[in-house]
């Protein structure tokens, strides 16, 4: 193998790496815009529960019958911060929550298309030293 083709493959081996590294980065979006959209459908089934029993998470997928006694949540806002909130405010979070991972979305699959843009172009270069 020579100079030429070492360099060609130590420049494939790092886009590869740069492109799996923002598909993972993607896919845990993804999974993060499901959960979110999946919250703000369970939230809108709560409007009107007030009296009524529901299923409430303990975690880990274990769960307790409980009676709603207002409608009103408690809501983590971040550094140990909790305050209370209507449904519809805390529908209004995920909502902000969701434009902006769907913003790191769109910002990372641009870094894709440059990417991929960067890896045919060094694909063509290479390819024009070898008809030289």
């Amino acid at each position: 193998m020579d100079k030429s083709q070492q360099e060609l493959f130590f420049k494939l081996s790092m886009f590869e790496q740069q492109i799996q590294n923002i598909q993972q980065q993607l896919q845990a979006i993804e999974n993060a815009i499901l959960d979110m959209n999946t919250l703000n459908f369970d939230l809108g089934n709560i409007k009107g529960s007030e009296g009524k029993e529901v299923l409430s998470s303990i975690g880990k997928g274990i769960f307790a019958k409980t009676k709603m006694i207002s409608e009103d949540l408690l809501v983590n806002i971040g550094g140990k911060y909790i305050v209370k909130k209507s449904v519809g405010e805390t529908q209004g979070i995920i909502q902000e929550q969701i434009k902006k991972l769907e913003e790191i979305k769109k910002e990372l699959n641009i870094s894709l298309e440059e990417i991929n843009k960067q890896l045919t172009e060094t694909m063509m270069q290479h390819q024009g030293k070898d008809h030289s």
